[in-house]
């Protein structure tokens, strides 16, 4: 090995391409944005490429990582949002007209939603919603199987209360 070279697992490129999809679709479901996802998916898989985690355990791993990478880039952007507002620099680009579409806003409201969401309620409802079994859910956030419906209906719960103390009023 040359001085400054990282081993590269030899498994990666399968396990690169058995995923990807599945990883940048759990992030754009998170982020509203496929290029933020993909982002998020390079991350993820240098990470995955950095750990000892068994191909066999891959999928479920990188799900996660993926979700809990998102969440976290979806936090950090409220925050700056917040702070950019509060600065009163504002936006320094105009809006795209996709962006003044009803269901953008929508979106963008949910996002902001399950930002403020506890991260294990948020991270349960996207893999729930990302297609994994309540089984799958509970490995991967250290939950009891049976836990996993309360967590998901509450997290659930919390972001309709969310949304609705949100609501613009009309």
């Amino acid at each position: 090995m040359s001085r400054g070279r990282v081993d590269v697992r030899t498994d990666l490129e399968q396990v690169f391409r058995s995923h990807y999809a599945q990883v940048v679709a759990v992030a754009a479901r998170v982020l509203g944005s496929r290029d933020s996802a993909e982002d998020v998916a390079q991350e993820v898989f240098l990470s995955f490429g950095r750990s000892s985690v068994p191909a066999s355990e891959a999928g479920g791993w990188l799900t996660v990582a993926a979700t809990h990478t998102a969440l976290n880039l979806l936090r950090s952007g409220r925050r700056r949002s917040a702070r950019e507002e509060a600065a009163g620099d504002g936006p320094g680009v105009v809006p795209d007209v996709a962006e003044l579409v009803i269901t953008g806003d929508e979106r963008r409201s949910v996002r902001a939603a399950l930002a403020r969401l506890p991260h294990k309620q948020a991270a349960a409802l996207v893999l729930r919603h990302s297609g994994l079994s309540y089984a799958e859910v509970a490995a991967a956030l250290d939950l009891s199987p049976g836990s996993v419906g309360t967590t998901v209906r509450r997290a659930e719960s919390v972001l309709l209360k969310e949304l609705n103390r949100h609501a613009s009023p009309e």
